[in-house]
């Protein structure tokens, strides 16, 4: 994989951590603020929190991988 390849996977795991970040607040703010009246939100926030993470997680491994050589 080459230098430019590797910045650019370093680049999608940082914007793909803040993007789970986002919805990780989202999520707290749905709990402390508005539960239990806002319940009918939670599936969908859940949902885009666990989507957004999973994002970030696929890419950090791809990047360990590739950083390791073992692509």
């Amino acid at each position: 994989m080459t230098e430019e390849e590797l910045k650019a996977l370093d680049k999608e795991v940082r914007k793909s951590k803040r993007i789970a970040s986002e919805w990780a607040s989202q999520l707290h703010d749905l709990v402390e603020d508005r539960l239990p009246a806002g319940y009918q939100e939670l599936p969908a926030i859940a949902q885009s929190t666990f989507d957004a993470c999973k994002a970030w997680a696929d890419a950090s491994t791809r990047l360990t991988l590739a950083q390791s050589g073992t692509t």
